[in-house]
């Protein structure tokens, strides 16, 4: 299944962090929790990688929290400030003001040598689509001011938002990258919903993510789907078993699969599959990081 989707607002989108990246004193990356190196844009880690950095682990609601957990030990172990955090509740999120004040300690202590105690400091927050960026402003500002919905592609336009503590953030649209050279990156992409179901085949799609739950989450369709399930059965023909047991029938006793292809995507979207992470921390060598280092930048601010 091959996956290309870059929108020419992506484009425009590339050009404005670019381009803001200057105003801003440190950027926050979202993740998704439940795909914590497919999510991760590396032209956006390309383009800041100057600026201290702060790592959002979002929606560990719907990932596996034991994965969850190794996940953020690893990034701390780069060099990154991380927060885990699920918008949808709000939890982890009233550490995000601590967690930005100690990111830029130098600069506050430089502001305040200077005399301009109580000077706002500025955070770019950039994901790939459908990461939780907005509801994740929502909630730091109390407001309802960025426009979020459960899909890509709504934030097309940069906004400033002033929020308390003396912080402003600024927000970006969601950010692909032209072309998928791993394929698995591409598939967990689209099994979250960070690309369009529309551009894609769901049917197709739907079978490969059976393979990979019955690879590694089992018990998760069998409890919810109430089928068995080994990881060599093709995709399609778990699919259909399980359309079969949810009684989504047409005329002829056929199983209706794309409606079922349907149910799973939005089932596993909204958690009621479990909480599940598709990638492991032995993957992380396939999206080497840099280590960086979050002290002795003031100079190049």
């Amino acid at each position: 299944m091959d996956i290309q989707w870059y929108p020419g607002h992506m484009t425009k989108t590339r050009r404005m962090i670019t381009d803001n990246l200057r105003m801003v004193d440190a950027v926050c990356e979202i993740l998704d929790a439940r795909i914590p190196i497919s999510s991760r844009n590396n032209d956006i880690a390309e383009l800041s990688k100057d600026k201290p950095r702060l790592i959002i682990l979002n929606r560990v609601d719907l990932a596996d929290e034991a994965k969850t957990k190794e996940w953020a030990a690893f990034y701390r172990s780069k060099g990154y400030f991380v927060l885990e955090t699920n918008s949808r509740s709000g939890g982890g999120v009233s550490a995000f003001p601590a967690a930005i004040r100690q990111l830029l300690a130098e600069k506050l202590e430089y502001y305040r040598q200077k005399g301009q105690i109580g000077r706002s400091v500025r955070v770019m927050i950039c994901g790939v689509p459908n990461v939780g960026k907005s509801s994740f402003i929502n909630r730091v500002s109390g407001k309802n001011i960025a426009k979020a919905e459960d899909r890509p592609g709504v934030t097309r336009d940069k906004q400033w938002i002033r929020v308390g503590n003396g912080i402003e953030m600024l927000d970006t649209p969601g950010m692909l990258w032209p072309k998928f050279d791993d394929k698995r990156t591409a598939l967990n992409l689209a099994f979250t919903g960070a690309i369009k179901d529309e551009i894609l085949d769901i049917e197709t799609l739907a079978s490969l993510f059976m393979e990979v739950l019955s690879e590694r989450y089992a018990e998760n369709l069998c409890a919810r789907y109430k089928i068995t399930c080994n990881a060599e059965e093709p995709g399609f023909d778990i699919l259909e078993r399980a359309g079969k047991a949810r009684g989504f029938l047409v005329s002829g006793g056929e199983v209706n699969t794309e409606r079922m292809a349907k149910t799973l995507l939005d089932e596993f979207r909204a958690g009621t599959l479990g909480r599940i992470t598709l990638e492991n921390i032995d993957e992380a060598e396939r999206a080497p990081l840099e280590r960086i280092e979050l002290r002795g930048m003031l100079s190049e601010w």
